[in-house]
């Protein structure tokens, strides 16, 4: 009895983590607070933790969820008619509201309210950090212990970041809306920012004892593939959509048995996930027939793309990648991006050449305490048998790194320039 609740438990958490978003969308275009729309949905979860175990998991969960929250909703409006001024206005005539009447205030496309829900966790009124916790609380349906575990922070600080972003939405009044000309432009592109970071954070972990954390991956993706289905007409939404399916595609080589990094030309290729690589290379063709000019992630999945249909290592078109970085440099010109470029120009032509690119970005201030640097610079002089100095540059690169599994990795490439010399 215990195991099949448990199985219950299970089924309704993996239910929660797709309807959620959809769920709240709604509520939200109604009541037009996201943290009472939230409430009102959390609502609905706990009577079906209470029924369901019970009376078994209905047919249709998702359409189950959302008549409970409307009831709640309905409830709540008339129970709050004179106490709470927010609803006056929509509660005028609460003694005769019904839930045909909730229907039509809810009617229309869930993808136009998740859109417009997306539009609003990212709004540039919050922080950076607020914009990726509320997105993961409310569109990937994460708790406040998966948010703090996966950014390594206390929970008390993250459920207190989620409470004040919504907060703030609510004070700044911020329309349940999706908006139009430059403004969309400008917000869309705060939305793969998001979207972006979350997934690099699970990809290549900042700090702590995982080199990968594959839940951020999972959501982040789960997230691009949802905006590329309500935003079809934009080619970097398909871009970064192509470049998280084809990273996606390596996580489970990127580490060893025992947690320890793998690096790109080390990794098993034929255990990389060929239907993730074939999602990915798809919505590149999306893209690429969209026919505009390659924005960032677009480029970067091309990127991602050459790595994706080398068979082995010597098989990289390199030179290509170098092209795409060089591309890539124009449109959004960076110290890290002339970083990998430098990389490329190494192994499509010559360590040497690339040497000199990086020596020239050790006059970057920006990049004094990023320990990708020294740790490539490390690798370009390994390759040209000067081990003394590519030790002290792993060995820098580890003390710079917050991540412990990268701290080891780095310190073993140091201890192989020793053996070497």
């Amino acid at each position: 009895m215990s195991s099949s609740i448990s199985d219950i438990g299970r089924a309704i958490d993996a239910i929660w983590r797709i309807e959620s978003p959809k769920l709240i969308a709604r509520l939200t275009r109604m009541v037009r607070d996201v943290g009472l729309a939230e409430d009102l949905a959390q609502d609905a979860l706990v009577i079906a933790l209470e029924r369901w175990p019970a009376s078994g998991i209905p047919d249709n969960p998702g359409a189950w969820l959302m008549t409970t929250a409307k009831r709640r909703a309905i409830d709540l409006l008339r129970r709050n008619k004179l106490r709470d001024r927010k609803y006056e206005e929509m509660t005028r005539s609460a003694e005769l509201y019904t839930e045909e009447d909730m229907d039509r205030h809810m009617d229309g496309e869930i993808g136009d309210d998740l859109l417009r829900l997306i539009f609003m966790t990212c709004h540039p009124v919050l922080s950076q950090e607020a914009r990726v916790a509320l997105t993961l609380r409310l569109l990937c349906g994460l708790t406040t212990d998966e948010i703090a575990r996966a950014f390594l922070a206390a929970e008390a600080t993250i459920a207190q970041r989620i409470v004040r972003a919504k907060r703030t939405l609510s004070a700044k009044k911020v329309p349940f809306e999706v908006p139009a000309g430059e403004e969309l432009k400008e917000r869309l592109a705060t939305i793969l920012e998001v979207i972006y970071l979350m997934f690099n954070e699970g990809y290549s972990a900042t700090a702590g004892e995982h080199w990968v954390r594959p839940l951020l991956c999972q959501e982040a993706l789960r997230l691009g593939r949802m905006l590329a289905e309500i935003v079809p007409a934009e080619p970097e939404v398909h871009g970064l959509a192509a470049l998280m399916e084809i990273q996606s595609s390596r996580l489970k080589t990127r580490v060893g048995a025992d947690g320890e990094p793998i690096l790109l030309m080390d990794q098993n290729r034929a255990k990389w996930d060929q239907l993730l690589i074939r999602r990915g290379l798809a919505a590149l063709h999306r893209c690429q027939q969209l026919g505009k000019p390659y924005g960032p992630y677009t480029l970067q999945a091309s990127i991602a793309a050459c790595h994706a249909k080398a068979v082995t290592p010597a098989d990289t078109d390199w030179i290509r990648i170098a092209a795409l970085y060089e591309s890539l440099s124009r449109i959004m010109p960076s110290p890290v991006v002339e970083l990998n470029r430098a990389v490329a120009i190494s192994m499509a032509f010559d360590p040497a050449y690339g040497l000199q690119i990086v020596d020239e970005l050790n006059q970057e201030a920006s990049l004094s305490a990023y320990h990708l640097l020294p740790s490539i610079r490390g690798d370009l002089l390994y390759k040209l048998n000067q081990f003394e100095e590519a030790r002290l540059e792993f060995e820098r690169a580890a003390s710079l790194t917050r991540n412990s599994r990268e701290r080891d990795l780095l310190l073993e490439r140091a201890s192989e320039c020793m053996n070497n010399k």
